[in-house]
């Protein structure tokens, strides 16, 4: 019984790694990106349809994946050389993505696939995670990224490329969350429906702060999530008569509680939040 718990968790947070550990990267390089939702519902519905019209699961991972750089990109060009509000455009990508979504999905509601095993994918994630928690540990270019998030004139002063740091993160970040949308449309839930990603790009925002920018704490706060959701379907099982909507939010009230907790220690949050994050970085000034 542990061990159908546990696999059942590893499967059901997998995509909350990825979208995480790369919005991660993203906020430690000095940016916000709210669009994280918007982007894992374009990566699930390019793969789903990709996969539709070739068969081929390589070819839904490789549109996917340029779905979530192209999406990222036009966010990256908008807030690094534009200048324009990191918050207002990252709802707006969110937005933005649920409306191109639906519309390319919409004759493709109900058609059958095979689905993709997880099991590799969630292997990745593992990978993934231990690997980012090298790369900022262990690596120059991680120190460069960090140094860019928390002071990025200095590290400009320093001859760094700054956009040029910043624009890549952003794009891998967009990256992990297409993958995201690819493990849930082609391996957790082998279909297509409108919406299917049902907030969970807003609860992988909040595993960021939850893990304190930190690489490692990612999988843990990601297998709470996971536990409280199938905490709620077990209680159902036993016959536990609460309102269906009560367990539906469940996931979401307990992202609120540990977002009022964590918020609750100025001083913590202060020493772990890259000091340059949302801030906009401008070189003649």
């Amino acid at each position: 019984m542990i061990f159908g718990i546990v696999n059942i968790i590893l499967i059901g947070t997998t995509p909350l790694v990825f979208a995480a550990i790369g919005e991660l990267v993203v906020e430690k390089s000095g940016v916000l990106n709210l669009g994280l939702e918007g982007m894992m519902l374009v990566g699930a519905v390019s793969a789903f349809v990709t996969l539709v019209l070739t068969d081929s699961y390589l070819a839904a991972l490789i549109v996917s994946l340029i779905s979530g750089l192209v999406m990222s990109g036009l966010f990256a060009f908008l807030v690094l050389y534009l200048m324009a509000n990191q918050v207002a455009t990252g709802l707006a990508l969110t937005i933005f993505g649920i409306g191109i979504s639906s519309m390319i999905g919409k004759k493709y509601v109900g058609t059958p696939i095979d689905g993709l095993s997880p099991y590799f994918l969630i292997i990745i994630s593992f990978l993934v995670v231990i690997f980012i928690g090298y790369f900022f540990k262990k690596t120059k270019l991680g120190l460069i990224v960090k140094a860019v998030g928390e002071s990025h004139h200095s590290a400009h002063s320093l001859g760094f490329n700054v956009i040029k740091i910043r624009f890549i993160s952003i794009l891998f970040g967009g990256a992990m969350s297409a993958l995201a949308g690819f493990y849930f449309s082609i391996c957790y839930a082998p279909m297509w429906q409108e919406g299917m990603i049902a907030g969970r790009g807003w609860i992988a925002l909040a595993l960021v702060v939850f893990a304190t920018w930190k690489p490692e704490r990612i999988l843990l706060g990601a297998y709470i999530f996971g536990g409280v959701a199938i905490m709620q379907m077990n209680l159902q099982a036993f016959g536990v008569k609460f309102p269906g909507q009560f367990f539906n939010m469940m996931p979401y009230l307990v992202t609120i509680l540990v977002l009022v907790i964590i918020s609750g220690n100025k001083l913590r949050i202060k020493l772990s939040a890259p000091a340059c994050l949302t801030l906009p970085f401008n070189k003649n000034q």
